[in-house]
């Protein structure tokens, strides 16, 4: 069963999600800290890049199924026009000021 992005329960985590689908750049970027990482299957990527290849660029759409660790855990199925769907988990790191510092994903 998909959670409603509305319902997510951390403010920033609700906002990633909400500006990946809705292919939102500009507020996506405004959610990460500056120096923020990334990592993707346990290897570092080099963000910009990542994130106009994997989200802007292809499409990428986030439908959360489970979240934990007071809401910056997630597990989803995630779908973009380059891999199609495939179920992912997600690890944010948040800062004092409310944005994200790093994220993580890869196949659950």
């Amino acid at each position: 069963m998909t959670i409603q992005t509305s319902r997510l329960s951390d403010p920033a985590v609700r906002a990633f999600v909400t500006a990946v689908n809705d292919h939102d750049r500009d507020a996506f970027m405004s959610l990460l800290a500056p120096g923020a990482t990334m990592a993707d299957d346990g290897t570092d990527r080099d963000l910009a890049d990542w994130i106009d290849r994997e989200i802007f660029t292809s499409h990428g759409h986030l439908e959360v199924d489970n979240e934990s660790n007071r809401g910056r855990d997630l597990v989803a199925s995630y779908r973009n026009d380059t891999y199609g769907e495939m179920r992912t988990r997600w690890h944010f790191e948040v800062g004092d000021d409310g944005r994200i510092s790093r994220f993580e994903t890869g196949q659950a």
